[in-house]
């Protein structure tokens, strides 16, 4: 069937809805509303995309300006995560909070991506857009963007109890805390966009990723959303103010004790001043080593209310209700008058719902969330870090190596094992020229005892070498020698 026979009995350009099938796409997403003719009442709808007669056919294109941004943001949250796997601690100063909050991050410019490549179409015919069940990429897109905002609230929360625990109760997180982030941060998500998928689903409603529907879509998703991130807000403001009043305290117990030198301080207020100056001292120190997570769950926490917020507004204006059919009567109006010619119904279109910039800031705002996560954990130690990686493989790949010390034969036995290497024993051939033979000494059975030995005689040595036997027979005669004869007398 023709365009023109599917307006049936509407007027163009909208489509009469018995000409469509009751199934494929997503049916809920029609908007269509009954009006009177000549015969009674027929169901008319307007054409698909509905943004497009909304904002002009440009609101997809423009649209698209957010998928390209997350491509340039998507690498540099990959890079945080390779540095955080690669480089040692003392350059990445790695946390598990910080690295599955990039995680989470990352799902969301994924999301944004999946557009680019997929191509999908937005439509499932003239009336009704696709949704998750109908389109693959629908699919992906709109629950991996879903389940990254999830995590990336639920991770906020959790960095923000641990900032909380440390600064205010002086916890020390342990493993328990780690665990227990681990389950909280991955299951709640995991619960929450089942249940959301189950319930409400997604579907194209404007440009070319997939966003939540409108069908229990505040009950299920937003509510629980802002409910989190209500939590982390005001424990993170709670903790600041906290921060401030420890501050103020160790300023006025500075005063006190400086202006009361001259007299001995009692016991009381020495030590009220000591333990506000080491409470003032811990916080700062731990405000120096978490104030980057502090002002991303602080960015965070304000983009989501602000997008919970907008998109509440845009499911309560996009409602197929009787105050929203006549609020958009004007509209309905000019198209059938007009004949279609949507660029001359756009005045009118804005007053319905969002303006088009509203929606815009909306994405854009979406996909920059992995450049604020790269600016505040990105640190200059690492590239540092990576200098100093890529110089100490370069020089071990050109390090010198002598000749001598390389091992030139695959069995190091045959240095000094030849016979046990199981290789042919060879002579060394002897030499041409010889070295002079020194004389030797025979003995008187006519055997060579070896190399004549001469005897060196010391300078002041008044001996002389004598054979053997010219020692025999002879007797040491005390008398000679000055030593006094000793005769042994046996005890009585």
């Amino acid at each position: 069937m023709t365009n023109q026979t599917l307006h049936g009995l509407c007027p163009p350009p909208f489509f009469q809805e018995s000409f469509f099938p009751s199934a494929g796409g997503f049916v809920d997403g029609r908007y269509c509303a009954d009006l009177p003719v000549s015969d009674g009442m027929v169901s008319c709808c307007i054409p698909c995309p509905i943004s497009a007669w909304m904002y002009g056919d440009d609101i997809s294109q423009k649209a698209r300006s957010a998928s390209w941004i997350s491509v340039a943001v998507l690498p540099l949250c990959i890079f945080l995560l390779v540095s955080y796997a690669v480089l040692p601690v003392k350059w990445t100063h790695r946390h598990y909070l910080s690295i599955c909050f990039t995680i989470g991050i990352c799902l969301m410019e994924i999301a944004f991506i999946i557009p680019l490549g997929a191509k999908p179409d937005q439509c499932y015919n003239d009336i009704t857009p696709n949704d998750m069940h109908s389109t693959m990429s629908c699919a992906w897109s709109g629950a991996m963007l879903l389940f990254g905002g999830w995590a990336v609230v639920t991770w906020s929360l959790i960095r923000t109890v641990a900032f909380h625990l440390q600064v205010c109760w002086e916890v020390i997180l342990g493993p328990k805390f780690m665990w227990g982030a681990f389950i909280c941060g991955w299951g709640i998500p995991a619960i929450g966009i089942t249940v959301m998928l189950i319930l409400t689903g997604v579907s194209f409603r404007f440009g070319e990723m997939c966003h939540i529907n409108i069908k229990h879509g505040v009950q299920d998703y937003w509510a629980p959303v802002m409910a989190i991130s209500a939590a982390a807000l005001i424990l993170q403001l709670a903790t600041m103010v906290y921060c401030i009043h420890v501050y103020v305290r160790s300023i006025f117990d500075k005063s006190d004790s400086s202006t009361n030198s001259s007299a001995l301080p009692s016991y009381s207020a020495s030590v009220r001043t000591v333990t506000a100056r080491q409470a003032y001292r811990r916080i700062r120190r731990v405000l120096q080593l978490q104030w980057r997570g502090v002002a991303l769950v602080l960015i965070i926490i304000g983009n989501v209310i602000y997008f919970a917020v907008v998109f509440i507004k845009i499911d309560a204006k996009m409602k197929i209700t009787k105050d929203n059919i006549h609020k958009a009567q004007p509209w309905l109006i000019c198209l059938m008058v007009s004949r279609g010619d949507k660029y001359k119904c756009l005045d009118e279109a804005k007053k319905l719902g969002p303006n088009e910039a509203t929606l815009l800031a909306l994405l854009i705002l979406l996909s920059l969330v992995g450049l604020w996560n790269f600016v505040l954990f990105a640190r200059p130690s690492m590239f540092l870090g990576w200098a100093d990686l890529i110089k100490t493989k370069v020089q071990q790949r050109h390090e010198f190596v002598s000749a001598d010390a390389r091992n030139r034969s695959p069995d190091t036995r045959t240095y000094e094992m030849l016979e046990s290497s199981g290789l042919p024993v060879t002579k060394t051939p002897e030499p041409i020229v010889r070295s002079p033979t020194p004389s030797r000494a025979i003995s008187p059975e006519g055997k060579s005892y070896g190399r004549e030995a001469r005897y060196v005689r010391p300078s002041m040595s008044f001996s002389s070498p004598r054979p053997p036997s010219a020692t025999q027979g002879r007797e040491w005669d005390p008398q000679e020698t000055f030593a006094s004869a000793h005769q042994h007398q046996p005890s009585r």
